[in-house]
């Protein structure tokens, strides 16, 4: 590799340092913003000019270079300038690409364990061809790599994950007996005390972590803030609660600026340590670039001199510092990724984002048997005690339904303040760790000790957890083999490789950014079937029906494109309409659910419309079922690639198809617009339905007779004909329903329904 070779790589290193700090940030924002958007602490302007003002000041903390990068996986002196910036090469084009991959899904994972693995990973490829062309032994391998660090490091984030999980539910556990749900009340008495061992831990956090690494503190003083941990704490914890004391006879909520000081805390050592993952193989690469030419032979010297600290400039901080903020304000992807913590945390049901699997339903079974089991050693008093004290009812009487957060200020504050004392331990204790799975984890065990995962709700929020946790152990696995793929094809193929893997990542990214949106428009419109501001009976019936109608121009446009794609034996549009069957049935099940909120709501003033609303329900799941199983058949059928439909069948098909649409239309129409003059065009649309399908029973009997059609043509041709009178007979059913509720005069129009 040559030298003008080597100046581009450094060149493309920097810019993908630049793409990896707006990739990163968009997933470890989750860390410091959680617990305040969450609570809804503050405004969110302030949230996040809080953890900007953060960043900003943890990026100056972040003076040294990062260990793993120079020496922490692999050790310099065995590796020559181009094969080290082969390996940060591997590195940083897999990695842009992973991360990116997981923040498209709305996945929180480690950018520490990614560096850990990617470097990993290039550096055993890059070893093992040296290996290989010296006529080394594979046992060899063991000098070119630090596998007793890199060991320390993965079971260290590995026992971060339990002990997070553990020490968030103890915690919550034992604050909401304290303070039960009805906080405030119980904050005058001993809130300044409580507030003042968070502060004091939260304040040691960024002591902790600011003294790591930032360039104003000596050596000396370093030592002696360790060296005096327990007389520091104490002095922040008498300070801080007597200044929550006043606080709290000023009548202010102690736990919003507790919560917001959390967050900067978290923000800050996000920046002072998790920068390096974003820009710290770039600079190594710049570094060792810059040393190697200080040498008569750039190009073959021995590394060595990347062993010694080489600290990275304040400018080059800063300006990573505002490209950080700037990602934390424009990206879409960060508030994706945020939203998946909110969901698997919330106090409240309602729309899961996972389904449940088969361990999920195992490990709540098992959970359930095992409190079930230690419920018979726990008193009777005891156990109503400690029901009383987690007794929700205050939590919805104190909150109204607008504002209402995804749990409250007391849980948040948890979060914040156990992240930060496990974090600031290992810190001090030089122990690896995961900012990420630290949070997240926290996260996950305030929430299971909230009873936040109930019943109803358990093995989705278990299925989530596993899905991310998952995710974490695939990040390790994909960084690790991508990067040593990358590694090994820019060892070969030098320039051209550079160029065509750019191509390529620039090509999967722009690919992963489509399917964001495409999962966002999804997500965008579940969010329109909401009825929890919905507080009013008549505005609750009214956007029912809205959300039907919503529901139904889904359902009808998919039709069409799934029939015209069975005519034309189009396998990829029916794969595409299948996917959505999914999505449907989840739409309808929340329209169900909000169907029941507004039962509720009815008890309380009009009894005789409730049986209305049993018909709605099946009605919605009927239609739901109808279009799934209209578009499932025809993908199975196109797809185990069987004889297409005959001609005469298609064009019979078609003639349904229109009818049906219309059907729909009408029916759309009237919902959204709430007016009822298209209610008898759609009843002679539907008689018209059933003649023509009569029709086409006699004449499908004919072909069936003469053998023209065989029985898997049959099957599917009977199937969405029957399909179709069941979708506008389950629309009628919802049309007599409108007409009873919004009719100037009550069953203006006769329906027959049979």
């Amino acid at each position: 590799m040559s030298l003008e070779i080597i100046i581009l790589a450094i060149v493309i290193l920097i810019l993908f340092a630049i793409i990896n700090l707006a990739v990163g940030v968009s997933n470890d924002a989750v860390n410091f913003l959680n617990s305040a958007i969450g609570s809804k602490v503050a405004p969110i302007y302030v949230i996040m000019i809080t953890a900007c003002l953060g960043i900003l000041v943890g990026v100056t903390f972040s003076s040294g270079m990062m260990e793993v990068a120079r020496k922490g996986i692999f050790h310099p002196e065995f590796f020559t300038m181009p094969e080290l910036i082969i390996i940060f090469l591997g590195v940083m084009m897999s990695g842009v690409v992973l991360i990116d991959l997981f923040n498209t899904y709305s996945l929180p994972t480690s950018t520490t364990v990614q560096i850990v693995f990617g470097l990993l990973g290039s550096a055993v490829s890059v070893s093992a061809i040296k290996v290989a062309r010296l006529h080394e032994g594979i046992s060899s391998l063991s000098h070119y790599i630090n596998t007793n660090k890199a060991m320390v490091i993965i079971m260290g984030i590995l026992l971060s994950v339990v002990i997070a999980f553990f020490f968030g539910a103890v915690i919550q556990f034992v604050s909401r007996l304290i303070f039960t749900f009805d906080f405030e009340k119980r904050m005058k008495s001993y809130g300044a005390i409580w507030g003042g061992i968070a502060l004091s831990v939260i304040v040691y956090f960024i002591l902790v972590k600011g003294a790591k690494g930032t360039s104003f503190m000596t050596d000396e003083t370093v030592a002696w803030i360790r060296a005096n941990t327990l007389n520091i704490i104490s002095g922040i914890f008498v300070i801080s609660a007597i200044v929550l004391q006043i606080m709290i006879f000023l009548k202010v909520n102690i736990l919003k600026p507790i919560v917001l000081i959390g967050t900067f805390a978290l923000a800050m050592a996000f920046a002072a340590n998790d920068l390096m993952n974003f820009i710290g193989v770039p600079i190594a690469g710049y570094h060792s670039y810059k040393a190697a030419l200080l040498t008569e032979n750039p190009l073959t010297v021995s590394m060595k001199m990347m062993a010694a600290e080489v600290p990275t400039s304040t400018y080059l901080l800063l300006i990573a510092g505002a490209i950080m903020v700037i990602t934390l304000w424009f990206s879409n992807k960060a508030k994706g990724v945020t939203e998946t913590s909110l969901n698997l945390g919330r106090q409240e049901e309602g729309v899961e984002m996972f389904e449940s699997i088969t361990l999920s339903r195992v490990i709540v079974r098992l959970f359930i048997d095992f409190f079930n089991t230690c419920r018979t050693f726990v008193p009777v008093p005891l156990r109503k005690w400690i029901n009383n004290r987690f007794d929700l009812t205050h939590y919805h009487a104190n909150i109204d339904t607008e504002n209402r957060p995804s749990f409250d200020l007391l849980r948040a504050s948890v979060n914040l303040m156990v992240a930060s004392a496990i974090i600031s331990y290992a810190t001090s204790k030089k122990l690896p760790l995961s900012t990420t799975y630290i949070t997240f984890m926290v996260a996950m065990g305030t929430s299971f000790a909230d009873h936040a995962w109930g019943r109803e709700s358990a093995v989705y929020r278990v299925s989530g957890v596993l899905t991310v946790i998952g995710g974490w152990f695939m990040t390790a696995l994909l960084a690790f083999t991508m990067s040593a793929v990358v590694a090994a094809i820019l060892y070969y193929t030098k320039a051209p490789g550079i160029f065509l893997l750019i191509g390529l990542s620039g090509v999967i990214i722009w690919k992963q950014h489509h399917k964001f949106n495409e999962r966002k428009k999804g997500t965008d419109q579940t969010k329109v079937f909401n009825l929890t501001k919905i507080t009013d009976i008549q505005e609750s019936i009214s956007t029912t029906f809205e959300h039907i109608s919503y529901l139904l121009c889904e359902i009808r446009q998919s039709l069409d494109i799934s029939l015209e794609a069975l005519f034309n034996q189009n396998a990829y549009a029916l794969r595409v309409e299948s996917n959505k069957s999914k999505r449907f049935q989840k739409w309808a099940n929340i329209v169900v659910a909000n169907v029941f909120k507004s039962m509720r709501l009815l008890q309380k003033e009009r009894v005789d419309l409730s049986y209305k609303y049993g018909q709605t329900i099946r009605a919605l799941q009927k239609l739901a079922d109808g279009h799934r199983d209209i578009v499932m058949r025809a993908y199975m059928h196109v797809s185990n690639h069987h004889k297409g439909l005959l001609d005469v069948q298609i064009e019979e098909l078609k003639a349904v198809k229109e009818i049906l649409h219309d059907i729909l239309f009408d029916c759309e129409k009237t919902f959204s617009r709430r007016h009822s003059n298209r209610i008898a065009a759609v009843i002679e649309k539907n008689n018209n339905l059933k003649n023509l399908a009569s029709k086409l029973h006699k004449l499908q009997m004919d072909r069936i007779r003469e053998e023209e059609s065989k029985t898997r043509l049959s099957i599917l041709f009977y199937a969405i004909i029957g399909n179709a009178i069941m979708i506008s007979k389950e629309n009628l059913k919802l049309l007599k329903i409108f007409d009873e509720t919004f009719g100037k005069e009550n069953n203006a129009f006769e329906f027959d329904i049979e």
